[in-house]
């Protein structure tokens, strides 16, 4: 439900004044038309000052110091800011929907929250802010975000232990040196509002401070029909950022966030016969409508993430760049998982209950040495590095409560489940579970690193990077309470770049994930992760540099792939024993004029299954008679298609501005099926009559479109999101169980005041 009337109202009343005031601003003229005649310094543009051409994306600093993405050998994707602007994007979640090879998974079993496929392979490990880990299960807003790099493939050289797919890391807002100042309101159906600030005050010479704020609530078209209640999203933030001795040798950012989310959460809709269900029960339809949960669900969390960045500048070309962080991540949510045999109920007593409560903290330093020097004739560009990250983690989960009398149900098994049908149940965020043990786990990471980059001959250069990782890790609840584990990563490449318009590379990286990393231990310790890359890649820039068009194709394996799944991973921690993505993406950015802008990529992937898991029993169960038994999975999945990945993605987003105020655009985002299955189960039922069936999530293409009239001092805009209002489904649950919808047809407007 709405989180207040006045909300909505402020929200509104700002909306509707701000094209007045803006006007009125205009009108005004300065008394005093004096010129005066100021000193100039003129200075050669650094990489980090350059503006982007439009959605093309001038500078990352993905490879941990500041480059043109056209120089960095290995496959990059950045949503700019001007790109997030025009879509009307809101959450991390949405802004990904423009990577091709990316999907979404759903809840995943108590790593509900942000959380991806890239290339294939899950990225719950590896999103991070500012170069430094970001891996809490929470969901992210882009209030606060200048862009989101994505570097694609294994990269534990640059970031320590990981994934194969890749690294998304969240770029910052932060301090500038002059005065700016934005504000937004926008209205939308399915009760959609939300109102934005970014405020930028010079103080001196070289300082500043900037605030950005947030307040977003909205819903979804899918209801309970016991109820009338809908799934929700209520989000709010505000992001300080603090600079001094900005632009000179000695520059100091303190920086602090803090994003509180209260939302209704949504586990989708089961599926029936391998589709999303449509069916009748006891004459009632159930579809892609039928919500499970209700207003008295929740997912509430509060996210505060304090930085310290220290930049000493020897010269332009060498710097040593350290960073200081504290995060704390505090969640407690019970979502209702949805049923294909009961209707919905008012008191949530039909669908399964998913509960946790859990608490992370991180403290982590990270500092970067880069330097460029010519040596025996080769010119280097070196970075060299060390990184310590501290992490501590309780997680534990909620106990049923009897919603007639408040008090917590005391049954368990079966007992518990009948008591629950005939009176309901209700869970409270502070009230933890009677039985079972929380779950704790605190590690150190310590890491060195360093990588050169190397033109041995003009326009010919090698790349060539090692980092040792160590880590050192606790558990209270496994059989193998300790992990005591070290590993080396390697990155390398070459490149030619015959002219700045031209970057042909081929470059191999590897990447880890130990076996304790994130709760993973089993009774025996099983190898870590390993995943390796190989991956040709070429990027050009035409018409002056304005449009920028790479192209890539990759292999990437994985082995010892480890179930994600914190909710059942207990008897079988391995996914796969070995799997394999070879794939082709192309992507097209920038202007093809001055007034036309696009963003578009397509991605091919092939992922399989080469070898099925073999797991090693933790405790007994209905599959493990012993601890300490081996299963093997199902044989028939070797040549199989991994889960969750489809074989094509497309994106596309275009824009034009006919000078005039108009600025006129659209896209589409579409995606091939996606299946969902367990690849641990030693005998599946996803074969039928010897074909593989899995669940699966049918294809989709989502076209979207935004109309705006922009003043200098002030817009409007029009952005209507599934334009076509069609049913499509944009996440699935891994293991099979459940898929969830996006929304229907939604117009929101927008109304922004610079000044």
């Amino acid at each position: 439900m709405p989180s207040g009337f006045n909300k909505k109202t402020m929200t509104l009343a700002l909306l509707m004044a701000l094209p007045a005031i803006a006007i009125a601003a205009d009108e005004e003229k300065t008394a005093d038309a004096t010129q005066t005649m100021t000193e100039v310094k003129v200075k050669t543009q650094r990489i980090q000052d350059a503006p982007n051409k439009g959605y093309q994306a001038t500078k990352t600093r993905v490879g941990k110091t500041y480059q043109d993405p056209q120089d960095v050998p290995q496959a990059v994707t950045t949503l700019t800011r001007e790109l997030l602007h025009d879509q009307q994007v809101s959450s991390l979640r949405e802004a990904l929907r423009n990577v091709v090879g990316l999907s979404v998974n759903a809840a995943e079993g108590g790593r509900a929250g942000d959380n991806f496929n890239l290339r294939g392979f899950y990225t719950f490990g590896d999103i991070y802010l500012d170069n430094m880990r970001d891996t809490a299960q929470y969901n992210r807003e882009t209030f606060n975000l200048e862009q989101v790099d994505v570097l694609r493939g294994s990269a534990a050289m640059l970031f320590g232990r990981g994934q194969a797919g890749g690294v998304i890391n969240q770029v910052t807002k932060m301090a500038e040196l002059n005065d700016k100042n934005v504000v937004t309101g926008s209205l939308g159906n399915y009760d959609y509002h939300q109102a934005t600030g970014d405020f930028n005050k010079k103080l001196t010479d070289t300082a500043a401070i900037r605030v950005n704020v947030m307040d977003r609530h909205e819903e979804t078209y899918r209801k309970n029909p016991a109820n009338g209640d809908h799934p929700e999203f209520d989000r709010q933030g505000i992001a300080v950022s603090f600079g001094a001795g900005i632009g000179t040798e000695n520059e100091v950012f303190l920086n602090h966030q803090y994003l509180r989310t209260r939302d209704v959460p949504d586990f989708g809709v089961s599926f029936v016969n391998e589709r999303p269900i449509n069916t009748t029960i006891n004459g009632t339809k159930v579809d892609d409508k039928t919500f499970y949960g209700s207003s008295n669900n929740f997912d509430n969390s509060d996210t505060n993430i304090t930085t310290a960045i220290f930049t000493h500048k020897f010269t332009e070309d060498t710097q040593l760049r350290t960073q200081l962080r504290h995060g704390d991540y505090e969640r407690a949510y019970w979502a209702k998982t949805p049923s294909s045999t009961l209707l919905p109920t008012a008191n949530q007593s039909a669908g399964g209950n998913v509960t946790r409560t859990q608490s992370y903290q991180t403290y982590n330093l990270q500092s970067d040495f880069t330097t460029k020097f010519d040596l025996a004739g080769m010119h280097h560009s070196l970075l060299s590095g060390v990184e310590y990250l501290h992490e501590h983690s309780y997680r534990n989960s909620l106990q049923p409560v009897n919603p007639n009398t408040g008090l917590p149900y005391t049954q368990t098994g079966n007992a518990l489940n009948n008591a629950i049908t005939a009176n309901g149940v209700s869970y409270s965020s502070g009230f933890e579970a009677m039985t079972g043990t929380p779950a704790k786990f605190s590690a150190d990471n310590y890491a060195v690193y360093v990588q050169d980059s190397i033109e041995f001959i003009p326009h010919w250069t090698v790349l060539a990077g090692l980092r040792r990782d160590e880590m050192k890790a606790d558990y209270n609840t496994s059989a193998v309470s300790s992990l005591d584990y070290g590993q080396n990563s390697y990155r390398s490449g070459l490149s030619w770049q015959p002219d700045a318009n031209q970057h042909y590379y081929i470059t191999y990286s590897n990447s880890f994930s130990p076996t304790a990393d994130l709760y993973q231990l089993t009774t025996v310790k099983q190898p870590p992760e390993r995943s390796r890359t190989l991956e040709i890649g070429s990027k050009w820039l035409f018409l002056d540099g304005d449009l920028a068009l790479r192209t890539a194709i990759f292999t990437t394996t994985k082995d010892w792939e480890r179930n994600t799944d914190i909710a059942s991973f207990g008897n079988t921690p391995i996914l796969t024993k070995r799997r394999r993505t070879n794939g082709l993406e192309v992507e097209l950015t920038g202007k093809v004029t001055e007034n036309w802008d696009i963003f578009a990529g397509v991605a091919f992937l092939d992922a399989t299954i080469i070898n099925p898991a073999v797991n090693i029993c933790a405790q007994t169960s209905n599959t493990c008679s012993t601890i300490g038994q081996v299963n093997a999975a199902d044989p028939r999945f070797a040549g199989e298609r991994a889960r969750n990945t489809p074989r094509t993605t497309f994106n596309l987003w275009t824009t034009y501005d006919w000078s005039n105020g108009w600025k006129i655009g659209g896209g589409v985002e579409a995606k091939a099926d996606r299946y969902g299955y367990n690849p641990t189960v030693t005998t599946s039922t996803a074969f039928v009559n010897g074909q593989f069936k899995p669940n699966t999530a049918p294809g989709y293409a989502r076209v979207d479109m935004m109309a705006a009239y922009e003043q200098p001092k002030w817009a409007v805009r029009l952005n209507i999101k599934n334009l076509l209002d069609k049913t499509y489904y944009d996440a699935i649950y891994d293991n099979g169980a459940f898929l969830t919808p996006g929304n229907r047809r939604q117009a929101i407007v927008t109304t922004e005041y610079k000044f």
